[in-house]
């Protein structure tokens, strides 16, 4: 439905940081036109080669061409989010050492949103300044999980409106959650890692053991034809 198009493509541009160059009107406009310009070139193409595939290709087309600017924002948003995940565990050291040093979460949180420069520090900031704004301080955090979309950075906000609803420490709660965020990086690093070999083995098959075959066989099948011939 419409609405619920508009409502995904919400979703999507708020994990991508909503881009100014692509508002979701934009959006919604580019996936019309797309879609308008590969059925009109289908319906040219079914005219001059009429068939049953052709219909099916022009269809296809039509399709891919409608969901391109869906699958960009995605893209985009999928690259933010690795790009947060990445940032988490220095934000949140950052934050522990101000908030040892004496500063509330909100200042140990502006400070780490002014010594940032990825986009974690613009969603720090963000969420500051809608609680400068008004909006209550627990429904800023559930929102920033909310339009990040990051597993740990969803966990880390649950575990500060706990921390605040229940009066624990906030102290402990960032020196256990980085601790934990980074233990999860390292993880993932090493993950990663293992699958490596994996990735190698297709390039190998493919480009490297062809040509070693051709330099270790090639002379032999070459006397092989000299002694037939």
């Amino acid at each position: 439905t419409p609405a619920g198009t508009v409502a995904r493509l919400n979703r999507l541009a708020g994990a991508a940081g909503r881009p100014a160059e692509w508002p979701v009107p934009r959006l919604v406009a580019a996936k019309l036109v797309l879609a308008a310009v590969a059925a009109a070139l289908g319906v040219l193409v079914v005219a001059a080669r009429p068939g049953a595939l052709t219909v099916g290709m022009a269809v296809v087309v039509t399709g891919v061409a409608y969901v391109v600017p869906e699958l960009l924002l995605h893209s985009r948003g999928q690259e933010r989010q690795q790009a947060i995940a990445l940032e988490l565990a220095d934000t949140l050291d950052q934050m522990t050492i101000a908030v040892e040093a004496g500063l509330g979460f909100e200042a140990a949180m502006a400070r780490a949103g002014r010594n940032g420069r990825g986009p974690l520090a613009e969603e720090l900031v963000r969420t500051l300044q809608d609680i400068a704004v008004g909006q209550p301080r627990r429904e800023a955090y559930l929102a920033l999980a909310e339009r990040t979309a990051v597993p740990d950075l969803r966990r880390f906000i649950r575990a500060v409106v706990q921390a605040d609803a229940y009066g624990v420490s906030i102290a402990d709660v960032l020196r256990t959650q980085a601790a934990e965020m980074r233990l999860k990086r390292r993880q993932r690093a090493e993950e990663k890692a293992m699958q490596i070999p994996v990735k190698v083995i297709f390039p190998l098959i493919l480009c490297i053991l062809p040509t070693l075959f051709i330099v270790l066989l090639g002379p032999a099948a070459l006397d092989i034809v000299d002694a037939f011939g």
